[in-house]
């Protein structure tokens, strides 16, 4: 098994995307996929997410990072059969592939909530280092809630994956200011916005009162980095034995 016979078997082809989809990733460094998550699907993720905050309480996130001010989870793959379908999502590996242009593999998959009052971010890339010619990490956020100006929503600094200092707090005396060059992730729930993490990012403020903001984050890269979650470390037998050949790859976990 490699990553073309993977994305073969999980039917994620080229052809998915629009040129539309792949002239943004190229030049804006993200592109939105509306109505990507049916309306069955995402009622079910919407459950599974209140559940397990309810489940695990004190202790949700912890796999990975817990925040002050908004709702963490994580080590999704292990927590609901309906999110089996979220990593190998055909569409969203096809544009993750045009990104990363290499063999890949999940580095999480979590969910986030701004609370309201709360949720603001530094504008930061997912990538350390400077643009090398290459991006080796791409990440996308999975809409269970609309996103709105008011709500929280994230903000992305297109053309940024491409400047040659990628580390924002490096040339930004405010990261957690407004950017001029800014843009608001402004879309109805059931969408996936798929971005370049070597992108300038961060969540805004919710200042509702109680509007939810609630998305998942799958997070790929190249195959040779470290994954934000050692899924061996966590994958259980129930999973492992639930997924397909290609799932097992995509997550590297496969004994091959």
């Amino acid at each position: 098994m490699d990553t073309q016979q993977a994305l073969s078997d999980l039917g994620a082809g080229s052809d998915l995307l629009t040129q539309q989809n792949r002239d943004e990733l190229d030049e804006k460094g993200y592109t939105v996929l509306l109505g990507l998550i049916d309306d069955q699907w995402l009622e079910a993720l919407r459950t599974q997410f209140e559940e397990l905050c309810d489940k695990e309480g004190s202790r949700a996130g912890l796999e990975v990072h817990q925040e002050y001010g908004a709702r963490r989870l994580a080590d999704l793959v292990n927590k609901g059969e309906m999110f089996d379908t979220v990593y190998t999502n055909p569409t969203v590996l096809a544009a993750v592939y045009h990104v990363i242009g290499k063999d890949l593999k999940l580095g999480s998959l979590n969910a986030r909530d701004a609370l309201p009052g709360e949720g603001l971010q530094r504008l930061h890339p997912d990538w350390d280092g400077v643009y090398d010619g290459r991006f080796h990490v791409c990440n996308s956020i999975w809409l269970l809630d609309d996103f709105t100006e008011e709500n929280g929503c994230t903000r992305l600094v297109p053309g940024t994956h491409l400047v040659s200092a990628t580390n924002s707090t490096a040339v930004l005396t405010d990261p957690m200011a407004p950017h001029p060059q800014e843009e608001y992730l402004i879309a109805p729930a059931g969408s996936v916005a798929v971005f370049n993490s070597h992108v300038w990012h961060g969540g805004t403020l919710n200042r509702t009162t109680d509007a939810k903001r609630r998305a998942l984050h799958c997070y790929f890269m190249g195959r040779e980095h470290e994954q934000q979650l050692n899924q061996r470390d966590y994958i259980t037998h129930e999973t492992w034995m639930r997924i397909s050949r290609a799932a097992r790859y995509i997550l590297d976990v496969d004994l091959d």
